[in-house]
């Protein structure tokens, strides 16, 4: 295997990157640092054609660095809340998004741990969760892949619409649900299996299909073939990464800012 000195995090950026390769001229949002990273790179990399927004209320032509900066970006125009909800529930936006569970059904949770009324723990609330996923493409960002993530069953509060009939209202399928891309620590995954089912695509370096499926609360669309393996960061797009994140917040977001490569 090529050696490399790209950390997991930046492999986690260049893997959302691609959710937007082949996206149209529409809004990409990646929720949380390594997604907006990803958006971020995706445009200056290979999809120039992708509208994306400062974080806050503009959208840019050039992405806006992380954290404290010397200059501002290009401002390409204005983006109040009624422009970006006229993208959003037109179906011209693809979010990235980071939930705290996810189950077989691409349903997820950012809402509450436990029972509802009396949770172990109180989190954000659906927020946008429900319009987003029936109007627009969505895809979910997990930095730990584990049970607790992956959960058997259903989320412990269904805050996304997913591939269940049984919680679509009068039983018909949403005109804007569309579910694309799961990006783990461990793999990449999709809803490419039988009735939608999450499937592995590519294994980072050093994961096993058996890790993956170990630590998951249900079962993957896998039928035992070989899986490639994530492709690591170029040269050229951890300089785009290292420009975009010039503090180094990424190496604050997985736990020891291990390797790319795992150390056996």
């Amino acid at each position: 295997m090529t050696e490399t000195t790209a950390t997991l995090a930046e492999l986690l950026i260049v893997a959302c990157a691609e959710v937007w390769r082949d996206d149209p001229e529409w809004l990409a949002t990646g929720i949380t640092p390594i997604p907006r990273l990803g958006a971020s790179l995706a445009k200056l990399s290979f999809n120039p054609r992708l509208m994306i927004t400062d974080a806050e209320n503009m959208l840019v032509e050039t992405p806006a660095p992380l954290g404290p900066r010397d200059t501002s970006p290009t401002v390409e125009g204005w983006a109040p809340y009624a422009r970006t909800f006229d993208n959003l529930w037109g179906g011209r936006r693809h979010a990235l998004v980071a939930p705290v569970q996810i189950d077989r059904f691409g349903q997820t949770n950012i809402s509450v741990i436990g029972d509802h009324v009396r949770p172990k723990a109180a989190l954000l609330g659906a927020r946008g969760f429900p319009g987003n996923s029936a109007s627009h493409p969505n895809s979910y960002f997990i930095p730990q892949h584990n049970r607790r993530s992956f959960v058997a069953g259903e989320v412990d509060h269904v805050c996304s619409v997913g591939y269940n009939p049984k919680r679509w209202a009068n039983g018909r399928k949403p005109l804007g649900l569309e579910l694309r891309w799961i990006i783990s620590n461990l793999c990449v995954m999709d809803f490419g299996g039988g009735d939608h089912a999450i499937r592995p695509i590519s294994l980072h370096p050093g994961v096993t299909i058996e890790e993956v499926r170990d630590n998951c609360g249900f079962d993957l669309a896998w039928s035992g073939e070989v899986l490639p393996v994530t492709a690591l960061p170029t040269p050229e797009a951890l300089s785009i990464i290292r420009a975009l994140d010039p503090h180094d917040i990424r190496a604050t977001l997985i736990k020891g800012n291990p390797s790319a490569q795992r150390i056996a």
